[in-house]
């Protein structure tokens, strides 16, 4: 049996405050290949998730435990789909289709998101990242999170050609 309570949270923003990414994992499922992946994943306000998709049928569900987080969608060249704000207020739970361009932006200070998505995990296999979007770490990372946590409905990254 696992139980999540609010100290189980609370260690989560502590630890994902302290990580260098800003933010961690807690897996509920007992292991990789276990058919249905379930975690809790805590950010702390400033960390850069590349933009990603996930292979067809590999979708993900989430839901917010504690705080605010916005899922972003985009097309393949990069201009914003749309953006969907997810908490107590906001968006109860969001299903992410495999496919589709998608990002996040933790909101401050912190968020812990409740994870769901079908096994196995396949680090390799799991995610294919934008190209128009820098790498975590990267020099660039911090301007493209600071336009993502701004930009709008149709906006494209600095830089990007908008590709029709």
């Amino acid at each position: 049996m696992k139980i999540v309570t609010a100290d189980t949270m609370a260690e989560l923003v502590a630890r994902a405050a302290a990580a260098p990414r800003k933010r961690i994992n807690l897996n509920l499922h007992a292991e990789p290949n276990d058919p249905t992946n379930r975690f809790l994943n805590a950010g702390v306000s400033g960390t850069y998730v590349r933009p990603h998709r996930h292979r067809s049928g590999k979708w993900e569900l989430l839901t917010v435990l504690q705080g605010r987080l916005e899922v972003v969608f985009f097309t393949s060249g990069g201009q914003i789909k749309s953006r969907y704000a997810c908490g107590p207020k906001d968006h109860k739970l969001i299903e992410i289709p495999g496919g589709e361009w998608h990002g996040f932006v933790f909101c401050a200070p912190a968020a812990v998101v409740l994870e769901v998505k079908p096994g196995p995990y396949e680090p390799q296999l799991d995610k294919e990242f934008a190209e128009w979007a820098p790498p975590e770490g990267d020099a660039a990372a911090d301007s493209f999170l600071l336009w993502l946590e701004n930009a709008k409905h149709g906006e494209i990254p600095p830089g990007t050609r908008l590709q029709l």
